[in-house]
């Protein structure tokens, strides 16, 4: 594993996950099969950049892949060699029935949905994937290889570990070749960290193949026409299409088409990920898969410089991701680097550079900016006047920082620059893959950063740390701060309260009284910006939407969730279960009224590690309260009598400190109990049988 312990292996996994997510946004608007290679060579010619202009890119099933079903290494396979069940496990804790995640396009028709199906039935994977369950027609879509490309940025180097993780990921939900094109491209990413030829890549993929399999023939056919016609990507398409097309192999998408693609873009594209990602996207078929697999093996290789500022620029660090888990879905890409690189050096038995490991802060926000060109999804909303970029100097901008360039500002003006913790659905053109999201800013925590002022003209400069209220758009502000010149200005903040409403911007308003003759102008840099301590907040429904089908800030598993009269209903003709929360959040105290109006389990639930993994505490069955503990399966912890009616409110208030449990219902101690099985987690709210009932008055103080 020597290849691991080169010095840039944080930056190639950072450069592979940032071209990846720019081959799945360039092909995405043209993933449907109307569009063919010749209405995308008619509607947009020769591409040279981003099709459309989203306000917020949402993921799809290629991003939602990669970043969740290796939490299977974190929940399961933590010191031990991964099963293809561990994986299948993640599937069902992370992806909500129905909705996010993945393609649900029935049963039998979309192979993923096809699988999750067979997981909820109790055909543990490999099984649930495999031929002789659903038949090769869906075993070999394209699904195998489009989930895989974290396997490969795991194991640099080392081809055969990652090509064995990727194919027991894949047979989750594929079989045949649907499992060569997991071990091809997982093997492809792994050696990019060191090849020196993108042949010598492709090479690395048939190495772990079989020689006689039908992804092997494609790839090497797909090789031999380059040899022959090495400037026509154009021609080398319309082979594929009369050798290796759709018609020859059934099913919504299969991956042998596909697979031709990928080879032919890696070879026409010589090496420049901006062409490799254009040409998978102008051949058609599936766009978005191709594109980002390509883009993820050509990122590694030829590193963070390779990927073009108008590529880059717009993705600005930052995807929102589908799971149940809306705290997670505010994905930052340097820090999910910086957990993908820490978690290849624990695999590898390395011990992390201690700059890595110490820039890292799993449960709180942490942003360094050393990562080249890192903006952490930082934002203005003055671009006329504060323009942001990257600025990785060394010396007094320590390693790293984010600049803003302040262009003549005068008296009356004001900029933001600010992080979004938090998404509404105004921010999206669509509603794709329908993320949802929880605050990763909450009242009562502590933001501080540190601001450098390089004053070149003008008066002094003043920030002013605010949040804004999602609800109200109000910015709230703090003390301000007039920046000393030349040196770094440390600035510290409590998050006010919100009442009820949520934080979806934190950051500072910039301005200066300078006068007309004397603007101001100047350069700030921004670095250490953190988001520590405990939360205590309030959850106001009369202040919350419906929004990606869900009741903002949670995300519903199975059931119908709305909003009437200020409460939230929750309704449903099977269990169901909702989620919100800081997923990190460990000791809690929790308080939410709880009226019953059908059905005979009404519980919290806490420390929720997944829609599978959590603690449950309420009413269950007549006359009694429980305290559950769910572990892929319910098992009653304690049950103990009490008294209640349905269409009766009732305070339910929780406190759990380290292994301590204590439930108590309108401030009258129920149960308590201790256990450690889960140490943190999300909260929310579940019925695990048909039921009505409506929830209010939610107040969350981590202790």
């Amino acid at each position: 594993m020597s290849g691991l312990l080169t010095a840039n292996y944080l930056e190639k996994v950072y450069a592979g996950f940032l071209g990846m997510n720019a081959g799945i946004r360039l092909g995405a608007p043209v993933e449907p099969t109307e569009w063919t290679p010749e209405m995308i060579q008619d509607v947009y010619g020769d591409i040279k950049g981003y099709l459309k202009d989203y306000k917020t890119f949402s993921a799809d099933d290629d991003a939602n892949g990669p970043v969740f079903f290796i939490r299977a290494l974190y929940d399961d396979a933590k010191n031990r060699e991964l099963t293809a069940e561990d994986v299948g496990r993640a599937w069902l804790n992370y992806a909500r029935d129905g909705i996010g995640m993945f393609w649900w396009g029935g049963e039998g028709i979309s192979t993923e949905h096809t699988a999750y199906n067979n997981l909820k039935k109790g055909i543990p994977a490999p099984q649930s994937g495999s031929t002789e369950v659903n038949g090769l027609t869906l075993a070999e879509q394209i699904g195998g290889q489009i989930f895989i490309d974290s396997w490969g940025l795991l194991f640099p180097n080392d081809v055969r570990k990652a090509a064995d993780y990727a194919e027991k990921a894949a047979s989750v939900s594929h079989d045949g070749n649907g499992l060569y094109g997991a071990r091809f491209m997982a093997a492809c990413i792994s050696k990019a960290f060191s090849a020196g030829s993108v042949e010598e890549i492709i090479a690395a993929g048939l190495s772990e193949i079989p020689e006689d399999s039908t992804y092997a023939k494609v790839v090497q056919a797909v090789c031999d026409f380059y040899r022959a016609h090495p400037n026509d990507f154009r021609l080398c398409r319309q082979y594929l299409e009369e050798n290796w097309g759709y018609d020859r192999y059934p099913g919504i998408c299969h991956i042998i088409p596909n697979a031709g693609v990928c080879i032919l873009s890696l070879l026409y594209g010589e090496g420049d990920l901006a062409r490799t990602i254009e040409i998978a996207t102008m051949c058609g078929w599936d766009t978005d898969c191709n594109a980002g697999n390509v883009g993820t093996i050509v990122g590694v290789w030829a590193g963070i410089g390779a990927i073009p500022d108008h590529y880059r620029k717009p993705i600005n660090d930052f995807i929102a991701t589908s799971s149940v888990s809306g705290y997670l879905n505010v994905l930052d890409i340097p820090t999910f680097s910086k957990s993908l690189a820490l978690l290849g050096y624990k695999l590898a038995g390395e011990e992390p550079p201690v700059e890595l490991a110490a820039s890292y802060k799993e449960e709180e926000i942490y942003f360094d900016f050393t990562l080249p060109g890192s903006t952490h999804g930082f934002r203005t909303d003055f671009p006329f006047k504060t323009f942001l970029r990257h600025n990785g100097d060394h010396g007094f901008r320590r390693d790293g920082s984010l600049e803003i360039f302040i262009d003549r500002m005068i008296q009356g003006e004001k900029g933001k620059v600010f992080y979004k913790p938090f998404y509404r659905r105004e921010e999206f053109n669509d509603e794709k893959y329908k993320p949802t999201f929880a605050p990763q800013v909450y009242s009562g925590q502590t933001v501080s950063m540190k601001v450098y002022l390089e004053k070149i003209r003008g008066l002094e400069f003043i920030v002013t740390p605010f949040v804004r209220n999602s609800f109200t758009k109000e910015n709230l502000l703090l003390e301000p701060v007039v920046l000393k010149d030349r040196e770094w200005n440390e600035i510290e903040f409590i998050v006010p309260e919100t009442d009820g409403a949520l934080i979806d911007e934190v950051g500072i308003m910039i301005e200066s009284p300078s006068p007309l003759d004397n603007r101001g102008f100047g350069k700030l840099y921004l670095d250490e910006f953190h988001v520590s301590g405990k939360g205590r907040y309030s959850i106001d429904f009369a202040k919350q939407e419906i929004e990606f089908l869900c009741v903002t800030p949670f995300a519903h598993h199975k059931g119908q969730w709305t909003l009437e009269d200020g409460k939230m209903k929750a309704s449903s003709q099977t269990d169901c279960a909702s989620f919100t929360g800081n997923y990190y959040t460990r000791n809690v105290r929790l308080k939410a009224a709880v009226l019953p109006a059908k059905g005979q389990h009404h519980a919290l639930v806490f420390r929720a590690e997944g829609i599978l993994r959590n603690y449950q505490v309420g009413f269950d069955g007549e006359n009694q309260v429980s305290l559950m503990r769910n572990d892929f399966g319910l098992e009653r912890l304690i049950t103990v009598p009490f008294a209640w009616k349905h269409d009766e409110e009732y305070q339910f208030e929780l406190v759990c400190e380290g292994a301590e449990i204590h439930f108590a219902i309108n401030g009258v101690d129920v149960l308590s109990f201790e256990d450690s099985r889960y140490e943190r987690g999300m909260f929310g709210f579940a019925m695990n049988k048909a039921g009505e009932a409506l929830i209010s008055d939610i107040f969350v103080e981590e202790l």
